[in-house]
């Protein structure tokens, strides 16, 4: 199977491309700073030209890059273009991935898409913290 990961470079996603690994899955790994392909998701322009590079077909998209800040993001507290990038990161990015990859992922008999999402996105959660988080994953889940 060939895996391509986004954010592979660290946490959930290395964790992830470790195991594919171990499994004998190939793996495309994608970051900000280098890996197979080298893609800030922050600017989703970028996107369609980084993914273009991909040669061959693709059986499982891990839309797995995001962020949990903005620093301040508490209702009376906001950092409102902290904000607008954690949406474009973890909501946005993840559509235009999808996108950018369609083509190969429509060559492979197989082919999946997995969006890392989280608890926190729960609308009935209680909290009031970590707003920008939690919106960037409700968005998240309903956009995929």
């Amino acid at each position: 199977m060939r895996i391509l990961i986004t954010g592979a470079n660290r946490g959930i996603g290395a964790a992830l491309m470790r195991e594919a690994m171990a499994r004998g899955h190939a793996v495309i790994r994608a970051h900000r700073t280098g890996g197979d392909i080298a893609c800030d998701l922050a600017d989703i322009a970028s996107i369609p030209a980084a993914f273009a590079t991909l040669d061959g077909p693709v059986d499982l998209l891990v839309n797995n890059a995001g962020v949990i800040g903005p620093a301040r993001q508490e209702p009376l507290d906001m950092d409102f273009e902290g904000f607008a990038r954690t949406l474009t990161i973890n909501t946005l990015a993840p559509l235009a991935v999808v996108q950018a990859v369609l083509p190969r992922l429509r060559e492979s008999q197989r082919c999946r898409v997995l969006t890392i999402s989280s608890q926190m996105a729960w609308m009935g959660y209680r909290k009031a913290d970590q707003i920008a988080y939690r919106a960037s994953k409700a968005a998240v889940n309903k956009v995929m």
